[in-house]
């Protein structure tokens, strides 16, 4: 069984050498282009490398030594996407870069928590209305103590950094959802009561769940921040149609949400602003529509193989750092760069649904499929707005965007699911 794991976590030190190697040649051009000029210390660019293929390995090295088996091409999957937000933060904005780095350090020290003191993730699903009472509290707070960003009100400021409290409210959404339909799928797919000859759950049935949904939302219309509202109704979708296999539930999802939308873009002006600039930016140029002018012009500056990186002018484009730095990949790496991008996301949700299908119990099972669908989802609303097939929803790109709070919860979710995998004695080779 060691030798299985030590063979294991060496190829998997493997790949995240190799991803280290990536990492260093994007380090290297931004050098020869003189990009550490802008930084207050020339050695940042090698310490930020150096330090983020040390931190890897020494995570992979910790888990060999405490016997954990888990899948072993997610962490250098993640590798890669982090290495390539670094050296896009380090040509765009050094400084953030250094921030970065270091939140990184944080996050990866919470994914070697949450892969050493939860690895029974089972226990997890006892507690699922203290997660509906915490996500509660974390999604009042901003409205009452927090600040706004980017038309946002949903971040809680402690001075010497920020944290945004809805990132981490998306786990525990899964988790409660996880640990509900778990305990209920057996009422929910059959269900109790019928809707024109469509067998359907109960209030009683329904009551919990919905009561979450609708409190998060309506507190999500009062911060503005309609990136989460979408993604945490998409999530809560996407789980109950696994829990229950029911195409009944996305059609009335859908046409609850279309409904919604329709609503609150004759209600809510900052709605109607942000879908008048997705259906033609052209008349907000100089106002509101020129971030996703500019994105458009950078992919389209970019080409197949791009202008070269250094060589664009991505940082034409307002928060190119934050919500659209998919489009600096795009414009400096070209359509290349940015499909590969694509398919590390989709190679990351291909493991997470597929630890999902090997769990041994409802609850892993849920929770991981939620947590895949959670990253896989906010990956598409995001390249979808950038790219101007959806609306803007300012969220970050998981893994790449600057964003503390976005890295933090993205490697505890990487945790979560890597437990899913240790439980199940996911086979690593294939």
């Amino acid at each position: 069984m060691f030798g299985a794991i030590v063979n294991s976590r060496r190829r998997e030190r493997k790949l995240l050498l190799y991803s280290g190697v990536y990492q260093f040649v994007g380090i290297l051009i931004l050098y020869l282009g003189g990009f550490f000029d802008k930084l207050p210390s020339h050695m940042w660019g090698v310490v930020i490398t150096l330090g983020t293929i040390l931190a890897f390995m020494l995570v992979s090295v910790f888990w060999q030594y405490n016997g954990f088996k888990a899948d072993l091409f997610l962490l250098p999957i993640t590798s890669v996407l982090t290495g390539t937000g670094l050296v896009f933060l380090l040509r765009l904005e050094p400084h953030y870069a250094v921030r970065q780095f270091f939140w990184l350090l944080v996050a990866l020290a919470a994914l070697v928590v949450v892969t050493t003191l939860l690895r029974s993730c089972q226990v997890l699903s006892e507690y699922q209305y203290i997660y509906a009472l915490l996500g509660a509290v974390l999604l009042l707070l901003p409205i009452f103590l927090g600040v706004e960003q980017g038309g946002s009100r949903s971040w809680l400021d402690f001075q010497l950094f920020q944290v945004q409290t809805s990132e981490f409210v998306k786990i525990l959404l899964v988790l409660f959802l996880a640990a509900f339909l778990a305990e209920n799928r057996r009422i929910l797919s059959a269900g109790s009561g019928t809707l024109l000859g469509v067998p359907i759950p109960g209030v009683r049935d329904w009551g919990p769940m919905v009561a979450m949904w609708t409190v998060a939302l309506i507190l999500l219309v009062f911060q503005r921040d309609l990136g989460a509202a979408l993604i945490y109704f998409c999530t809560f979708l996407a789980m109950v149609y696994a829990a229950t296999a029911r195409v009944f539930y996305i059609i009335f999802g859908l046409v609850t949400f279309l409904l919604g939308g329709l609503s609150s873009y004759f209600i809510f002006h900052h709605v109607r602003q942000r879908v008048d600039i997705w259906l033609n930016p052209w008349p907000y140029f100089e106002t509101s529509g020129y971030q996703v002018i500019q994105s458009l012009f950078a992919i389209g500056s970019g080409g197949i193989l791009g202008t070269g990186l250094g060589a664009g002018k991505p940082d034409l484009i307002p928060a190119v750092h934050t919500d659209f730095i998919f489009a600096a990949i795009c414009e400096e790496m070209g359509l290349l760069g940015g499909l590969g991008i694509i398919i590390l996301f989709l190679l990351f949700i291909y493991r997470g649904f597929k630890i999902a299908l090997q769990a041994r119990d409802d609850f892993s099972a849920l929770m991981a499929a939620g947590l895949t669908s959670l990253t896989g989802l906010q990956v598409f609303i995001i390249v979808a707005g950038v790219i101007k097939l959806l609306p803007l929803t300012g969220i970050t790109m998981p893994y790449i965007s600057y964003g503390g709070s976005s890295l933090v919860v993205n490697f505890i979710l990487l945790g979560l699911l890597l437990n899913v995998s240790h439980r199940a004695g996911l086979n690593n080779e294939k």
